[in-house]
């Protein structure tokens, strides 16, 4: 896996500037035009096409907080395709207990304030969320390590979240 932070030359984070960035992929674009390299051989053609790729994904994965997030604990190995998470008992109670309500639901009322309850949960994981990312990368390595694991677990939740939110939209077309 390419790591698009040491292709940028910048610092690993979960809030880089964003004019940074641009800048950078700006740069890389104008270095790495394929027309600039037009005369050259096939092999340096192909080399620049593959640049140009990567710093594209890169831009574009860099530039968008959730994905950056899921790069980040890739980067990490704290996230993989068909990785089965351990959530928390009480995070996973508090689901189960809003889905079975969910379940049940037979009006509007009750959706409106199951979706409530949904959104506010949503809110506290994005709250905590930020206060775990904002001051990562004045961490020494043991504190980044540990944080990593921290939001890797509200990651987790976020995803489970989701589809309970999927969920919510579905029954709210049914009133």
């Amino acid at each position: 896996m390419i790591n698009y932070f040491d292709f940028y030359a910048i610092p690993q984070s979960f809030n880089p500037d964003a004019a940074q960035l641009k800048k950078k992929f700006y740069e890389l674009s104008k270095e790495y035009h394929p027309d600039f390299y037009a005369n050259e051989d096939d092999a340096k053609q192909q080399e620049i096409l593959e640049l140009s790729t990567i710093n594209n994904k890169a831009y574009q994965t860099l530039s968008d907080p959730p994905k950056r997030l899921e790069y980040i604990l890739r980067l990490h190995e704290l996230v993989s395709d068909g990785a089965k998470p351990q959530l928390p008992a009480d995070f996973l109670m508090e689901m189960m207990d809003i889905n079975e309500r969910l379940m049940e639901v037979d009006n509007a009322a009750d959706l409106g304030s199951i979706t409530a309850e949904v959104l506010a949960v949503e809110g506290d994981m994005s709250d905590e969320l930020n206060s775990l990312t904002a001051d990562y990368e004045q961490l020494d390595d043991t504190a980044k390590e540990s944080r990593l694991n921290d939001i890797a677990n509200i990651y987790y939740r976020q995803k489970y979240l989701l589809r309970i939110k999927e969920s919510l939209n579905t029954f709210a077309s049914r009133f």
